[in-house]
C-alpha cells in the first residue's frame, strides 16, 4: 500500500474517533437519564459476590470514563458517576469492570496475554517515539534504527489487537450477569448493550489507528530499500 493511501486510512480512522468518542458520550448521558434501583458500587459488589470473589475493593475515583479494573492493586475503581450513579450506564459499565475481575480470576486466556506483554509495552511505550523519529532523520546513514522502531511499536499494535477480545468479553459477561441476575430486563437490557457497544469501538478504532500507523512507518522503511 502507498503511503498516501495509508495517509487516507489514518485521516479517516481521526475522524471515525472523534465521532465514536462523540458517541459514547453521548450514549453514556442518555443511559445515565435511565433509572435503577441500584448504584454502580452497588451492582459491581454484588456480581463480584456472585462470582466468589471477595479480595477486590470497589473504590471511587475522580473524572469521567475512568473506569477500570487494577490487578495489581485489586481494585475496580469507578468513576463517580459511576460509583453513585443508580442508571443503566452506571450498572453497565460498572459490570463490565466487574467482568475483567473474573476474567482475571479465572484465567481467562486472552487477559493472560495480555498482561505477559504489558511490562514490554510498557517499555516500548517509552522510547518508541523516540526511536522512530531517529530512524527517520538516520534513514540514510542507519536504515535498521527505523525497523528497531517499527518492531517496538509492532508490539504496542498487537497489544492494541490482543484487548479486543478482552474487552469484547468483559462486556459479554456483564451483560449476561445484568440479565441473570434481574438487574436489566426487556427493555434495559438493550441499552446496557449498546452503551458497551461504544465503548468497545473505541478500543477497535484505537487498534485500527495503531496498525494503519505501523503500516506508514514500514512503507518509510520499504522505500529506502527500493
Amino acid at each position: 500500500m502507498s503511503s498516501t493511501g495509508i495517509w487516507i486510512i489514518m485521516i479517516v480512522v481521526m475522524v471515525l474517533s472523534l465521532i465514536i468518542q462523540n458517541r459514547l458520550s453521548s450514549r453514556f448521558e442518555k443511559y445515565s437519564q435511565v433509572p435503577l434501583g441500584l448504584t454502580g458500587a452497588e451492582v459491581a459488589s454484588r456480581m463480584l459476590q456472585a462470582h466468589g470473589i471477595r479480595d477486590v475493593k470497589i473504590v471511587s475515583i475522580a473524572g469521567k470514563l475512568t473506569d477500570h479494573y487494577d490487578p495489581t492493586t485489586k481494585t475496580v475503581n469507578l468513576s463517580e458517576n459511576v460509583y453513585y450513579g443508580k442508571s443503566v450506564a452506571a450498572a453497565a459499565v460498572a459490570a463490565h469492570e466487574c467482568g475483567h475481575v473474573v476474567q482475571h480470576a479465572t484465567g481467562y486466556a486472552w487477559l493472560r496475554m495480555r498482561s505477559a506483554l504489558v511490562p514490554v509495552v510498557s517499555f516500548s511505550s517509552n522510547i518508541v517515539s523516540w526511536v522512530l523519529l531517529a530512524g527517520v532523520i538516520f534513514i540514510n546513514t542507519f536504515p535498521s534504527l527505523l525497523w528497531i522502531g517499527i518492531a517496538l511499536f509492532a508490539l504496542t499494535t498487537l497489544f492494541s489487537f490482543i484487548t479486543l477480545p478482552v474487552e469484547i468479553n468483559a462486556s459479554a459477561r456483564a451483560v449476561s450477569w445484568l440479565e441473570s441476575a434481574g438487574i436489566v430486563g426487556y427493555e434495559t437490557k438493550p441499552m446496557a448493550v449498546d452503551a458497551l457497544k461504544w465503548a468497545a469501538y473505541t478500543y477497535v478504532i484505537a487498534a485500527l489507528g495503531s496498525l494503519a500507523t505501523l503500516l506508514y512507518y514500514i512503507s518509510i522503511g520499504n522505500s529506502r530499500r527500493s
